[in-house]
């Protein structure tokens, strides 16, 4: 029988966090995760920050530090705090405070229906530039990888702990991490989340950056994809 949207809803949760040099956002988002998912085990990541990170997310009694030895990037930051999950339902986020903890709940309701649950930014909060940036490497990944989410720059996902297998870590892993789940066999759903705009610091990524990076993560991805292993599910 497959489960019910309320039971799923019902069960703990590990809640994953990368930060890098957040220290003024740490505690908004520790703080309104914590309220958001009150029986939620919450990660935090500290990816090697060179600033008061590590120490604002030590204040938290109840939030398990991961601390990276090194900026090791987002990708290799979420898949530590994937493999020490205690729990089997897994949800990711951004530490920059434009994802909103509060979207967790809804998005468990949906974890019933599908394997993997997607959000995406309906409304962003991002520079026009980046949002037409955003676009246009959508557009390009899903030509490449066949993927079928809109907004794969959208961190806030929801999967079962047993679904890392699938996962290849390599830099940017974030942004084709769908392709590979999907490509497994696992039901994707993408739903509409709440995007705010940064209100400390600033982004860690220019889209000349992006822009270099993605070619060759293209053309790895899509031999990765071809050669995948097809495990039974």
């Amino acid at each position: 029988m497959a489960p019910l949207a309320k039971d799923i809803a019902e069960q703990p949760i590990s809640i994953i966090i990368p930060f890098f040099n957040e220290q003024e956002n740490v505690e908004m988002v520790l703080r309104e995760t914590r309220d958001t998912n009150p029986h939620a085990e919450i990660i935090a990541v500290d990816d090697g920050s060179t600033d008061c990170t590590a120490s604002k997310i030590s204040a938290f009694s109840d939030v398990r530090l991961i601390s990276q030895p090194k900026n090791l990037g987002q990708s290799a930051a979420l898949y530590a705090g994937l493999i020490s999950a205690s729990h089997e339902i897994c949800a990711l986020m951004d530490g920059d405070g434009q994802n909103d903890p509060a979207d967790i709940p809804m998005l468990l309701l949906h974890a019933a229906e599908v394997d993997v649950v997607c959000g995406y930014r309906k409304n962003r909060q991002d520079s026009g530039q980046i949002k037409v940036a955003s676009r246009i490497a959508n557009r390009v990944r899903k030509l490449f990888t066949g993927d079928s989410i809109r907004d794969a720059g959208c961190t806030l996902k929801i999967f079962r702990k047993e679904h890392v297998r699938f996962l290849i870590p390599f830099n940017e892993m974030q942004c084709y991490m769908v392709a590979m789940l999907e490509h497994a066999g696992l039901r994707v759903g993408e739903f509409p989340v709440n995007h705010r705009a940064r209100r400390f610091g600033r982004s860690k990524y220019t889209i000349l950056r992006r822009a270099w990076r993605g070619v060759w993560d293209l053309i790895g991805i899509q031999w990765l994809l071809r050669r995948q292993i097809k495990w039974p599910l």
